[in-house]
């Protein structure tokens, strides 16, 4: 029988490790091993980025701008984004973030879960520890 599931509370900076992949930094918030029907991730792209170009086939994902300020190209299309703002990207949905000045950060949710090494497709080159398994702690 499976385990119950276990509330989390998870203050910044106290999630999982957080990992560098290409331009981004991902601290998970959910461990995997209390991974149900969703990932979340708190993920920050520092100043002057442009990242890739990534999709998903099966995960739905939300994603809520903390800090910061940047662009989301949804399907080709720029969205200027500030604190505050929400996104919803369907499964398909080609996405990238540009960053300026300031860093940006974001709350990031897939549902079903999506991590590194499962249900994340570039168009392009990969970057640097996505596709391959990766441990947070």
């Amino acid at each position: 029988m499976d385990s119950p599931l276990r509330v989390l509370h998870v203050r910044e900076g106290e999630g999982d490790a957080a990992v560098t992949m290409g331009p981004y930094e991902i601290e998970t918030l959910i461990p995997e091993a209390d991974e149900s029907a969703a990932t979340a991730y708190r993920v920050r792209i520092a100043p002057g980025q442009r990242t890739a170009v990534s999709y998903h086939r099966i995960a739905e994902e939300f994603y809520l701008v903390i800090r910061g300020r940047g662009i989301a190209v949804l399907d080709g299309i720029e969205h200027e984004l500030r604190a505050g703002d929400f996104l919803r990207l369907p499964p398909g949905t080609t996405h990238g973030f540009v960053t300026a000045e300031e860093e940006l950060v974001m709350l990031d949710i897939h549902a079903p879960g999506s991590r590194p090494d499962r249900d994340v497709y570039f168009i392009g080159d990969t970057p640097p520890g996505f596709g391959e398994v990766t441990s947070f702690r």
